[in-house]
């Protein structure tokens, strides 16, 4: 039995689902964002069980850049195994219904923030190596999210290693251009009022 079918018919179809409709109907902002959705859409139809983790090569994946209430400071997430400061996210799970839930779940759990509010549908996608199985890859669904006024983090000890709110324009060296990429959109979405 696959894993996907150990989840039940009814959430792998949904979030298959979700994903399809939500990339089929999202505006990319650019001609190389158009080939990674087009790619995404590609990789949901040739793979039914694309939302989960045991999907290899590669599965798709919910993050988000998580901005103050200001939208001058971004929350990041210094991986425990990667040891590289990025945005919050991870896999899809089994009670997850969208990938804007999944994203949203991962930052609350991440972040301990609750009532992070979502600015829309994503702000981009990225595409990138990962070591959760050999050669993997995941195709990652980018969200932006608010944190309420006087929202404090607190670091989940089992996923990172540090949490930190940083300045949009001043990140910690050593981010990698697909975090300054989310930043720089989900700080263009908050300016543009969500």
């Amino acid at each position: 039995m696959t894993a996907a079918a150990e989840r039940g018919p009814s959430v792998a179809e949904g979030l298959h689902a979700d994903a399809a409709r939500l990339l089929a109907g999202w505006p990319p902002p650019d001609g190389a964002q158009d080939a990674l959705r087009r790619d995404y859409l590609a990789h949901l139809s040739a793979h039914p069980d694309a939302m989960w983790r045991s999907c290899l090569p590669g599965h798709l994946t919910a993050s988000a850049a998580v901005l103050d209430a200001s939208g001058r400071r971004v929350l990041l997430t210094l991986h425990a195994r990667l040891r590289m400061w990025l945005q919050l996210g991870g896999h899809c799970e089994a009670g997850d219904l969208s990938l804007l839930g999944a994203a949203l779940r991962e930052a609350a759990e991440e972040s301990g923030i609750g009532g992070l509010r979502p600015l829309g549908g994503p702000v981009r996608l990225d595409r990138h190596p990962v070591p959760c199985g050999g050669g993997s890859f995941h195709l990652d669904v980018q969200f932006a999210m608010v944190a309420p006024e006087g929202a404090v983090a607190v670091r989940d000890a089992r996923e990172s290693d540090d949490l930190a709110w940083f300045p949009v324009g001043g990140l910690p060296e050593g981010v990698d251009g697909s975090v300054r990429a989310l930043v720089a959109a989900a700080i263009s979405r908050f300016d543009r009022g969500g």
